[in-house]
């Protein structure tokens, strides 16, 4: 019988361990059954658990993404008002119909809105319209006086005649008669055909039109609106009295910007249990307004609030529906702040609370920075 050796007996061990461990499947590319382990994420934004969000410096420069060093201070008071573009009563005028009839186009026709016209400028006619009756009767008189008016002249060339023997006094009696008569028969014709000239207010354009040709309008009808862009102000009610007694300024926001207002009186008396309050404010900027256009008007009081202005670009709202700004306090690192803020002027806010002096706040691309998961 042959004696196993040390080595050989190692051997067969080896051979039956590896012959008893299961066999792994190998599957080739694209014939993976899902289980793989997920591939290795990008260093890209993302939200971390305790609310902040990761964003890279490529990722702040490609979104936009700028901060504000935060200041504190004190600030004027501010409420919103409601306000509405209204033509200045000295550079604004209506055209309406004094009776009734059918409207002609002027000289150089009927203006169209947005037309440039000038002040006495003839805008178009109205033609009056009457019923048959009563033209019938204006002819009837046409007639009865342009007989009188004929025999009156007879009688006066009669009495011219004779002037040698009647008195003065009947050939002038006469001569008033006939005059009488030639005033009245003119009047009477001009009623039959005269139109009635609607000209222009003011200098300024066309703000609205209705006025077609032929169409009939009743007396006391709007047919033109006329207004001096450069000349607009700003009407806004105020529901609460006292705020009309502690007016410090006021602007108004147009778009992205910020346009000062100058108060210009509040009228004593209600509209619709409201005060009307009056502004007026740069030409140009409030030229780019429309007649009636709504507006928000932000009125500071001379009452202070101590707070941090910041953009109101900057405030956001998160899934509570609570007001938030985003603080930059890492390089890569941004974090909600809930805080609490008042209007100033339409384009920033003071916060109140919630924010420290110094803070970097997001004030553009704060809307992506809340978008980041």
């Amino acid at each position: 019988m042959k004696r196993s050796t040390p080595m050989s007996s190692w051997m067969a061990l080896l051979l039956a361990t590896a012959l008893s461990a299961p066999l792994q499947a190998l599957a080739g590319p694209g014939h993976d059954h899902g289980d793989a382990p997920p591939a290795p994420t990008s260093n890209g934004p993302s939200r971390q658990p305790d609310g902040s969000v990761f964003l890279p410096k490529p990722a702040q420069r490609q979104l936009g993404v700028r901060t504000l060093v935060t200041t504190a201070g004190q600030h004027a008071k501010a409420f919103e008002l409601a306000g509405t573009v209204v033509m200045d009563p000295n550079a604004g005028g209506k055209v309406q119909a004094v009776l009734a009839g059918r409207l002609e186009a002027g000289p150089k026709g009927l203006p169209g809105v947005g037309q440039a016209v000038r002040k006495g400028e003839v805008l178009a006619y109205v033609v009056p319209t009457a019923g048959a009756i009563e033209r019938s009767n204006q002819l009837a008189q046409q007639a009865e006086l342009r007989a009188a008016r004929d025999l009156a002249a007879r009688r006066v060339a009669r009495l011219t005649e004779l002037a040698d023997t009647v008195p003065r006094k009947d050939i002038e009696a006469a001569e008033s008669e006939l005059h009488s008569l030639t005033q009245r028969l003119g009047a009477v014709g001009a009623g039959l055909a005269t139109r009635d000239a609607l000209v222009a207010p003011v200098s300024g354009v066309i703000a609205s039109a209705n006025a077609v040709a032929g169409q009939v309008v009743d007396a006391r009808e709007l047919v033109f609106e006329v207004v001096d862009p450069s000349r607009l102000r700003i009407e806004a009610l105020a529901y609460d009295t006292a705020q009309a007694h502690n007016v410090a300024g006021a602007t108004l926001a147009v778009g992205g910007q910020r346009v000062p207002l100058r108060f210009v009186g509040a009228a004593r008396s209600l509209r619709d249990q409201a005060q009307p309050l009056q502004f007026a404010g740069d030409a140009a900027a409030l030229g780019t307004l429309a007649l009636g256009q709504p507006v928000r008007v932000f009125v500071q009081s001379t009452d202070k609030v101590d707070g941090v202005q910041v953009p109101a670009a900057a405030l956001l709202r998160n899934p509570a529906n609570q007001t938030i700004v985003w603080v930059k306090e890492a390089p890569e690192r941004f974090a909600p702040r809930v805080v609490t803020a008042v209007p100033l002027d339409g384009t920033s806010v003071a916060v109140t609370s919630g924010l420290q002096p110094g803070d970097r706040v997001a004030t553009q691309g704060a809307t992506l920075i809340n978008q980041v998961r």
